[in-house]
Parts: structure tokens; sequence; C-alpha cells
């Protein structure tokens, strides 16, 4: 009979907890067509890792096809991104680059377009409002 340390009962409460983990290869996801303000965005597709519809809150993966433009909108919370390939270009001109980090405070307002396509990481706390 082997004798249970203290070491093997944390070992196994880590390892229960750890089944709540997920993991997500961003280059094998099924995408849907983007439609979080409503009506499809054309060009653009997502998939949810762990957003929330009722709250704004979460991460998923955006794919802007080449010609994508996103719904001018308000950020209400914050929204964050990590540009993983190809380019944005925000409503200022501003490009963002593969490896960017970009972070939009509540309050900001903002439309972006990609002429050669992007991958993104999005990071959203909060429900974005579409400008009319």
């Amino acid at each position: 009979m082997q004798k249970t340390t203290g070491f093997n009962q944390a070992f196994n409460r880590i390892s229960y907890i750890m089944k709540k983990r997920k993991i997500t290869d961003i280059y094998k996801v099924d995408f849907l067509p983007f439609d979080r303000y409503g009506p499809i965005v054309p060009k653009m597709s997502w998939h949810k890792i762990s957003f929330e519809e009722k709250t704004g809150f979460g991460c998923f993966i955006l794919k802007m096809d080449p010609g994508a433009r996103s719904t001018p909108h308000t950020h209400i919370g914050y929204e964050e991104l990590l540009v993983i390939e190809g380019e944005l270009i925000d409503a200022d001109n501003t490009v963002f680059k593969k490896g960017d980090f970009v972070t939009f405070e509540p309050g900001s307002k903002h439309s972006s377009y990609t002429e050669k396509g992007a991958l993104l990481v999005v990071f959203q706390r909060g429900i974005n409002k579409p400008i009319k």
C-alpha cells in the first residue's frame, strides 16, 4: 500500500482543477461569420474562446479577410487585441502589425480595416456599442 503524502494530495487537487483548463490552437479552429453587432460583417469571422455574449467579457479570435472593415463602435469597457498575422489600419491611419498589442480605453471610438488580411486575438471587457 502506497502512503499518500502532502505532495501527492496537492498534486491530485491540482490535477482535478486542471480539468477546467482549455487549450485552443488558434490555427485549427472553426470560424463563424462575425455577427457581434447584428448583421454579418462581410469578410470577417470569429471563434469564441471565452466570450460571453450577455456581458461582452471574454476572448475571441477574429479573422479579417483582405478588404474587411469593422463596424464603427464605442468601447464601453477596455478592449485589447494582439495582432497574430497581417496588419490592421485604424480610423486615424495608424497601422497595427504582427506582434502589436493594442489597448482601447473605455469611451474610445474607432473602426478598423485591413488591406492584406489579419488574424487577431481580442480581449473584450464590456459590450461595444455600434455608432449609427
